[in-house]
């Protein structure tokens, strides 16, 4: 026995289950595209691929030396029963 409605819904949840893979291949396939047109601009701008560089910036050693001895203060003070500001 089935509900009325249940039919309908089910087939709708197919029908869109459908569209989303089929626009995951289509994504695939723009994905592949747009790399292989850039590796093409690089080849004939002679320039290098840019990277997709994410995530932190990395610290020089000066900048890593300031760091630490602001830290190295703030524990000192912590541990002293003060806070740094």
């Amino acid at each position: 026995m089935s509900l009325p409605g249940l039919d309908n819904f089910n087939e709708a949840r197919m029908d869109l289950r459908k569209t989303i893979e089929d626009l995951h291949r289509e994504k695939e396939k723009l994905d592949r595209v747009i790399a292989s047109l850039e590796e093409l601009e690089g080849a004939v701008t002679g320039a290098p691929p840019q990277s997709k560089r994410r995530g932190r910036k990395s610290m020089g050693p000066e900048e890593r030396l300031r760091v630490s001895a602001r830290m190295k203060l703030l524990w000192a003070s912590m541990r002293a029963g003060t806070a740094a500001g």
